[in-house]
């Protein structure tokens, strides 16, 4: 099966996850069964601390907070198994998102060594 990364862009929730809705917590808990329930694996997975605890490297430089500035950032990302672009979009649809969405990009398949 191929391999894509999913990204999660979400807005901060307000007094971050200590305060994030029960229905929103359920969900994440729930995602991984239903990921296998529709053919996928879950392969591994990051959730990243918030958008403000980032350092940002240009040209040499660094700088306060994440590359990209605005109101959703990356609060977090896993490498899906699934059949095809479509399945992995149609598993897509269940992420658990805060005010966001999600970005689903293949990843380049590694070379046989021989």
């Amino acid at each position: 099966m191929a391999q894509y990364a999913v990204f999660i862009y979400e807005a901060e929730i307000p007094g971050g996850w200590d305060n994030a809705p029960q229905e929103l917590l359920d969900a994440h808990e729930a995602f991984p069964g239903k990921v296998e329930e529709l053919g996928g694996k879950i392969l591994n997975g990051l959730a990243l601390q918030p958008a403000g605890t980032a350092k940002a490297v240009r040209a040499g430089a660094v700088t306060d907070g994440p590359f990209a500035e605005g109101k959703h950032s990356i609060g977090g990302t896993f490498v899906l198994e699934a059949r095809d672009i479509e399945h992995a979009l149609e598993i897509a649809r269940f992420v658990p998102v805060h005010d966001g969405g999600v970005e689903v990009r293949p990843l380049f398949d590694a070379p046989e060594e021989g």
